[in-house]
């Protein structure tokens, strides 16, 4: 996988093209480090016995670790305008969580080029529809509009 560097114009007509990234294991050990980091240690993700008994059935990743995990999911796999001095994260314009992220399994996000705006001062917005995957699993996990902003 690799960056796709392009002129704006060239950027615009790439509009619809799909890159995958690699698998991800999301262990047991990520969940609960992402439980310590944000202070959220619900049972559904850090106590595998009692998640036993849950709604799941087992240990799940938080939905907003899956979502941070889109970075490095997206890395090497991100268009880009050619001659940027800097990127910035600008946000998401939808996010939605659809099905759990078993402890355990692997994720992978299908990106999907989605829009390119050219802004005043010499800025890009770039958006990139991210379909995150569950090995195994039947619907997606998470998909989300991804909003980086091109400084060129």
């Amino acid at each position: 996988m690799s960056y796709t560097i392009l002129p704006i114009s060239k950027l615009k007509e790439a509009i619809g093209d799909e890159k995958m990234s690699d698998w991800l294991e999301i262990s047991q050990e990520r969940i609960n480090q992402f439980a310590d980091c944000t202070d959220d240690h619900q049972f559904i993700h850090v106590d595998p016995e009692k998640a036993k008994t849950g709604p799941f059935g087992h240990t799940i990743a938080h939905g907003f670790l899956t979502l941070s995990m889109l970075t490095r999911l997206a890395t090497d796999c991100t268009w880009m305008p050619e001659g940027i001095k800097a990127a910035i994260n600008y946000g998401f314009n939808k996010v939605r969580f659809i099905s759990p992220v078993y402890s355990g399994s692997k994720i992978q996000s299908v990106m999907k080029l989605t829009g390119v705006e050219e802004k005043e001062g010499g800025k890009v917005l770039v958006t990139v529809t991210h379909t995150v995957s569950s090995e195994g699993a039947e619907k997606p996990s998470l998909v989300a509009e991804w909003l980086t902003m091109f400084f060129v």
